[in-house]
């Protein structure tokens, strides 16, 4: 596991920048979190570092955006309205876990269904007023490249 003290807003942004260099095809990275930890900005910041051009609204009503900024699409899941997990796949969430890059926030609403190969990074709050803290719990293939980001910073 990996712990992250981040200042601020943009401290968050850089941190989803560098994790958005490394995303491939088929990887879900996990949000995890209260309201208001910064998932949603860790989120915007990644589809923005990855190409996005255009106004990246929350997906919290409409469930999921989709982005296609590059080769791979982006799946953007805010599943905080989901009453039972298997409202996933009406979500095409099969689709996102086999081809594209998924982010996910409220995870634990989809509980078996959450791949093992995955990121997993937790949100609190920080001790300062605006700040944040982020726990980035790594399946195998992320520990890898999560560590040649370490090596490289």
């Amino acid at each position: 596991m990996m712990v992250f003290d981040l200042p601020d807003e943009t401290a968050t942004a850089d941190l989803a920048a560098c994790i958005a260099a490394l995303a491939e095809p088929a990887d879900v990275i996990a949000l995890k979190g209260e309201l208001g930890t910064g998932k949603t900005v860790f989120a915007r910041a990644f589809i923005r570092a990855r190409g996005e051009p255009d106004d990246i609204p929350s997906p919290t009503f409409t469930l999921v955006q989709i982005y296609n900024p590059g080769p791979t699409a982006i799946w953007h899941f805010d599943l905080y309205r989901l009453r039972t997990p298997d409202e996933a796949w009406e979500l095409g969430i099969e689709d996102a876990f086999a081809s594209g890059i998924s982010l996910v926030e409220w995870p634990e609403r989809i509980g078996p269904l959450l791949p093992e190969r995955r990121l997993e990074i937790t949100f609190t709050f920080g001790s300062e007023p605006g700040t944040r803290s982020l726990l980035l719990d790594p399946s195998a293939e992320w520990r890898a490249r999560l560590a040649m980001m370490t090596a490289n910073a």
